[in-house]
């Protein structure tokens, strides 16, 4: 029995992204890929809507889809979709959350890496900030964000040593509803050592991700580097069959 003609669509699909077919990481409209295919515009919906689970692609209202980045970079080992996010605020004792404490916090050119995550060109600027978060006083992840000045101008300090995802909430009447995680860890470095209270032989876990506003917008590119102990983070993954 041959496989639905979407199944075969989707998978050539991918494989054409992961042969960096896709230069600027946009897709071509359903209309194009239906007529590339020869088949149904609902078999291509169908076939992108699989993508879309996998954490393959993401669709960006009024702009288009568009390939996730992190896909092409950990493609081995990205298997699903994360949820709602603050991930780092998601941690609790006793139902209090972690203390913050920046360290750094500046404007600074786009790198090639933040300008593929974040969808920029190149001369964008973005707002690196770098804090450590502290669990009853015990530190325990050291976090980077970058944030594109485009997308959340007027930043501060203040702004930024709390939670920058409740600021929009309350201010911008946004929400961030997606993100896309890489999960691994790696020997730890002098500063995490330092920061994280490591010895230079304990690992440290390294949470990577793109996180995305409800418009389909992506707000940060963050890199969480915690201790081992905390590298503990819950999902839910949809297992709906077709």
């Amino acid at each position: 029995m041959s496989e639905p003609i979407y199944v075969t669509v989707q998978a050539d699909l991918k494989q054409k992204i992961y042969q960096g077919e896709f230069a600027n990481l946009k897709l071509p409209d359903e209309r194009s890929l239906a007529e590339q295919y020869d088949v149904s515009r609902s078999s291509i919906k169908r076939a992108l809507n699989v993508l879309v689970q996998q954490g393959v692609i993401f669709k960006k209202r009024g702009s288009g889809t568009f390939v996730n980045p992190l896909y092409l970079k950990n493609h081995a080992i990205f298997q699903h979709e994360g949820s709602n996010l603050g991930v780092s605020d998601s941690f609790r004792v006793d139902g209090k959350a972690p203390a913050i404490e920046l360290i750094d916090f500046k404007v600074i050119p786009a790198t090639p890496e933040q300008q593929q995550a974040l969808f920029l060109n190149e001369g964008d600027f973005v707002y690196e900030i770098k804090r450590l978060r502290r669990l009853e006083g015990v530190p325990f992840m050291i976090e980077r964000g970058y944030v594109p000045i485009s997308v959340l101008p007027g930043l501060n300090r203040d702004i930024v040593s709390g939670s920058v995802y409740e600021y929009i909430e309350k201010n911008k009447h946004r929400s961030v509803t997606k993100s896309f995680m890489t999960i691994m860890a790696e020997p730890s470095t002098e500063e995490d050592q330092k920061l994280l209270k490591l010895s230079e032989k304990e690992p440290v876990g390294i949470m990577e991700g793109i996180f995305f506003m409800d418009d389909g917008t992506p707000l940060e590119f963050s890199t969480m580097r915690l201790h081992y102990k905390y590298l503990r983070y819950n999902t839910f993954v949809s297992l709906d069959s077709e």
